[in-house]
């Protein structure tokens, strides 16, 4: 009696949902604008005797790194701002380098600068997800197996448009400096 050798059962991945989700928004542009903003905040609490904030100063280096967490919630909470929430985050990024203690010693700053940019070039995912073969194409859908529908297509090789200049040699003579002066060519 030999043993047949089994194969290892098919790993279960539990995190759809969640993927799906994150990858919906700008999820880790987010996270590094929060994180920046904690950061600042945190390094305005240093025990260091050197850094003194007083009056307004004080005021915007405690508003500077709480908008920016705000700004990371938010910008996680409601992806279609996205735009509005990097440009906010960039901006109080750069100014929080006079606010905020150099900008949380550069640290802070940098988070938010990079989550800003990654924030402002990210995109939503456009692609629909595949359907299997058996699915049948819901009442608004086309079916991509139907010939009669609409199709765009590359044009066939060798056929090229035909321009209305081609079609009418006196409209190709408008347009040139030669018919505007009266030269018959």
């Amino acid at each position: 009696m030999t043993e047949e050798p089994t194969a290892p059962a098919p790993a279960v991945h539990h995190g759809g949902r969640w993927r799906r989700w994150r990858r919906g928004r700008p999820f880790t542009a987010g996270l590094l604008i929060a994180l920046g903003g904690i950061e600042m905040l945190v390094t305005l609490r240093a025990p260091l005797g050197v850094l003194l904030h007083v009056g307004p100063q004080g005021l915007a280096a405690y508003l500077v790194p709480a908008v920016l967490v705000i700004c990371g919630v938010l910008l996680v909470a409601t992806p279609q701002q996205r735009v509005f929430y990097a440009l906010l985050s960039l901006l109080l990024g750069l100014v929080s380098w006079l606010t905020s203690n150099l900008g949380g010693f550069l640290v802070g700053m940098l988070l938010a600068l990079v989550g800003g940019a990654l924030a402002f070039a990210w995109t939503p995912d456009k692609t629909t997800p595949a359907r299997g073969p058996t699915a049948e194409p819901s009442a608004g859908e086309p079916d991509p197996s139907d010939e009669t529908g609409p199709r765009h297509r590359a044009p066939e090789p060798g056929t090229e448009p035909v321009l209305p200049t081609q079609l009418d040699p006196a409209r190709a003579r408008a347009g040139t400096p030669e018919a505007a002066s009266g030269d018959p060519r």
